[in-house]
C-alpha cells in the first residue's frame, strides 16, 4: 500500500472516532500544534506526516497502527489510569466517566453492551443512597483512603458533588440504548459488601444497614420495570419522558466480568474492568470484533426477558428478590 494511501486511511479512521460536532481539520491542528493549512495538507496526504506525528496521534485517539500496516501480531494496546491511594481523585474518576458516557451519546448511531458480574454502576444512581454506599466502599476497603481508616458509613453524610455528577451519569446513560447480559450472580457482590461492613461494625447504625438493603431492592424492581417496557425509566420525581431502548439478557451457563462494548456508528469499542474500579479501553478492530462475537453468542444462548418472556422475567427477577431477603433477614439477625 503507498504511504498517502495507508496516511488516508489513518486519518479516515480518525475522523470515524470523533463525534459528529468535531471538526478533523481542528482537532489535528490542536493536536500537533499546528496550523489548519497544515493539517490540511496532512489529511489530503500533500505532506507526509512524520513518525513523531504519528507517535502523538496515536497517543491521543488510542490507535494501534497494525491494522493499518497489516502486522501479523498477537498485541493489543490498551488505554487507562490506575487507582491508587497517592493520586486518584473519585470526583475526576467519575467526571471523566460522564465524559465518556457523552462521547458516546453524541454519535447519532449507538448502542452499549454490558456483560455484567455486578449490578451496573448507572443503576445505582437511580438509588444515591445505595451509590453513596459503593462510593464509601471503594473508597474505604479498595483503595485504603487514610481519611476513611476510622469512618462509618453514615447514609446521611453524602457527597453533594458526588450526588449531581451521579445524576449527570445516569441522565446521560439514559439517552444510549443499551443491552444488558446478566445472571443470577449480579447482586452477590453488593451484598457481601453489605454483610461485611455490618459484621465489621462499619455501617453507623442499624437503620443504614436496613437502608441500604431496601434501596438494592428498590434498585432491582427499578431495573424489572425498564426491563418490562423495554426502555430506561427516569425515577419518580426525575422526568416522565422514557428514555432510550433497554434490552435485557439472563444467561444461565456463565458469570459475566463487567466488559463494556459501546459501538458508535458501526465503529466498536471495549471496556476491561479490573482491580475492582479501574478499567481499560482498546479501539483494535480484531479484539473488538472478537468480544462482539463472543457477546453475540451469549444472546443467542440466553434468555430475551425485556419486554417479551414475562414468565421468565418474574421468575428471575422474584428468585433476586428472595435471595435478598435471605441474606437480609439473616444479616439483620
Amino acid at each position: 500500500m503507498e504511504p498517502a494511501s495507508v496516511q488516508h486511511l489513518f486519518f479516515t479512521h480518525i475522523k470515524s472516532l470523533l463525534p459528529p460536532h468535531l471538526s478533523l481539520v481542528d482537532e489535528i491542528a490542536e493536536s500537533l500544534n499546528i496550523s489548519n493549512d497544515s493539517a490540511y495538507r496532512r489529511i489530503r496526504g500533500e505532506k507526509e506526516l512524520p513518525l513523531e506525528e504519528i507517535k502523538k496521534l496515536c497517543i491521543k485517539y488510542h490507535i494501534s497502527l497494525d491494522q493499518f500496516l497489516h502486522l501479523q501480531t498477537d498485541s493489543v494496546i490498551f488505554n487507562g489510569k490506575l487507582a491508587d491511594t497517592e493520586n486518584f481523585n473519585f470526583d475526576l474518576y467519575l467526571q471523566d466517566f460522564l465524559h465518556q458516557l457523552e462521547v458516546i451519546d453524541s454519535f447519532e448511531q449507538k448502542e452499549l453492551f454490558y456483560m455484567t458480574k455486578d449490578i451496573p454502576i448507572f443503576h445505582h444512581y437511580n438509588f444515591p443512597e445505595l451509590a453513596a454506599f459503593k462510593y464509601f466502599f471503594w473508597m474505604k476497603t479498595i483503595l485504603n483512603y487514610r481519611d476513611f481508616n476510622k469512618t462509618k458509613f453514615d447514609v446521611s453524610r453524602m457527597s453533594e458533588n458526588f450526588m449531581k455528577t451521579g445524576e449527570k451519569i445516569l441522565t446521560t446513560y439514559n439517552r444510549i440504548p443499551s443491552t444488558e447480559i446478566w445472571s443470577i450472580e449480579n447482586v452477590n457482590s453488593t451484598i457481601r459488601q453489605i454483610e461485611y461492613y455490618k459484621d465489621t461494625n462499619v455501617f453507623a447504625s442499624k437503620n443504614d444497614v436496613i437502608k441500604i438493603f431496601e434501596c438494592l431492592e428498590k434498585s432491582i424492581e427499578h431495573i424489572e420495570l425498564q426491563a418490562e417496557a423495554g426502555y430506561k425509566i427516569n425515577q419518580p420525581g426525575r422526568g416522565k419522558n422514557p428514555g432510550a431502548s433497554y434490552n435485557l439478557y439472563v444467561n444461565e451457563f456463565t458469570v459475566g466480568d463487567n466488559t463494556v462494548m459501546p459501538v458508535v456508528n458501526g465503529k466498536k469499542m471495549v471496556y476491561l474492568s479490573h482491580s475492582h474500579l479501574n478499567y481499560t479501553l482498546t479501539k483494535d478492530v480484531k479484539f473488538c470484533d472478537y468480544i462482539y462475537n463472543f457477546f453475540q453468542n451469549v444472546m443467542h444462548k440466553s434468555t430475551l426477558i425485556s419486554v417479551v418472556c414475562a414468565k421468565e422475567r418474574m421468575q428471575f427477577f422474584n428468585s433476586i428478590r428472595e435471595h435478598i431477603e435471605r441474606r437480609k433477614t439473616a444479616a439483620l439477625k
